[in-house]
């Protein structure tokens, strides 16, 4: 095993919050990838879900989702970069077992059992391959690249409902317009078209024609339309028109979305799925990787803010069990918040609160030292400027 880079716990600079973050990362991705690579995560996964069939893919799909923007950086001689090259070896093996249609653990992506989950899961993995084409896409055979591939086609195979599925058929689309050149556009404009329609106001949109309290804004919604419209302008296609007006109601959400943290790294548990944790931060976390964030809104600021939930939440006890795995909880072990739906495989999805890690340890976001965020600055009594909306 590669060691990790350690950093201590009273540390509070960019360099140490980098360490932290990368030590919770592979955490979490040592069951699941080291199961995977050896075809054994069907027979290791805990639970006794009603659709425990879909527990490995859900597991898998929504880690290397969010980790695949620091498996993308390129591996080197520091202790981190040889880390990160053991656990891209680990991903590309995981991916070609998951699409070998002949393999153990193969994860069938079509409507299987008369439900839609594989889509929702085809989607985190089409995400992860645009966060990271050279090293998870560039790094598969030729026949590993046809399987997945289909993979991701079978997925055609479920009708997503009128809410923010919409969106993981048009990522699916998105991924395989990047890698093939072709895709099926219907889902694509679909999705698009619907989500400009339902926007509420204020940087936040509906999750289909109704208005929830909860961070599907941040789970789904904006940094899989971004994502859709990133692709959309590197293809040329008319719908990139509509980047710049979901770019700003998505900075207008990062605002927000930085002042729902506390003084002390807490942020409202709220709303539908809250076991994803840090999760709920992945629009705030997309933008800084992609170095977008709204003017006023400090790289240093976001990470030190970021790093504080990240800590409050992962330090806390019962996070994980005895073997490693996560447990279900928005602070620890805390069954109770868990939905019907929510698998063992399911709050891996909290990794896309960890996107900052694919940018380089010399950049700004990782340079400059603690800052105190917005909440923490105003309950010391600082003097703030006040907030405003944005125009519908």
């Amino acid at each position: 095993m590669i060691d990790s880079p350690q950093p201590s716990p009273d540390t509070r600079d960019g360099a140490g919050d980098r360490a932290y973050s990368v030590q919770i990362l592979t955490s979490l991705a040592d069951p699941i990838l080291t199961a995977l690579s050896e075809n054994k995560l069907k027979s290791t996964i805990p639970g006794n879900h009603i659709r425990q069939h879909n527990v490995p893919m859900e597991a898998f799909c929504r880690l290397i989702g969010g980790m695949a923007p620091w498996l993308e950086l390129p591996p080197d001689e520091s202790t981190e970069g040889k880390l990160r090259a053991h656990y891209i070896a680990l991903a590309v093996e995981s991916i070609a077992n998951a699409v070998d249609p002949d393999g153990p653990d193969f994860m069938p992506f079509d409507a299987n059992g008369g439900h839609g989950q594989p889509l929702v899961e085809g989607a985190y993995l089409a995400l992860a391959v645009l966060r990271a084409p050279r090293q998870l896409w560039g790094n598969l055979s030729e026949s590993q690249k046809q399987n997945l591939i289909l993979a991701l086609k079978s997925t055609r195979s479920v009708e997503a409902p009128l809410c923010n599925w919409l969106l993981f058929s048009a990522s699916v689309e998105a991924a395989l317009w990047m890698l093939t050149g072709e895709c099926e556009i219907a889902p694509v404009e679909k999705a698009v078209t619907m989500h400009l329609q339902w926007y509420k106001g204020d940087g936040v949109y509906g999750d289909g024609p109704q208005f929830h309290w909860d961070y599907y804004n941040s789970y789904v919604i904006q940094p899989m339309l971004l994502a859709v419209l990133r692709v959309c302008e590197e293809k040329q296609h008319p719908l990139a028109s509509h980047l710049p007006l979901a770019l700003e109601r998505a900075q207008r959400y990062a605002v927000i979305q930085e002042r729902f943290i506390s003084p002390e790294g807490t942020y409202p548990v709220i709303g539908r799925s809250s076991t994803y944790r840090f999760a709920a931060f992945q629009t705030l976390a997309d933008l800084a990787l992609t170095h977008q964030l709204p003017a006023g809104l400090e790289p240093a600021v976001v990470r030190s803010a970021l790093t504080a939930v990240i800590r409050r939440v992962m330090d806390a006890p019962g996070t994980f069990d005895v073997s490693g795995w996560l447990q279900p909880g928005a602070v620890g072990h805390q069954p109770s918040l868990r939905e019907r739906y929510i698998s063992t495989g399911s709050p891996y999805i909290c990794t896309a609160g960890l996107l900052q890690l694919g940018l380089p340890p010399d950049d700004a976001f990782w340079t400059g030292g603690d800052r105190a965020w917005t909440q923490k600055r105003i309950w010391a009594g600082l003097d703030e400027p006040a907030d405003h909306d944005i125009p519908n």
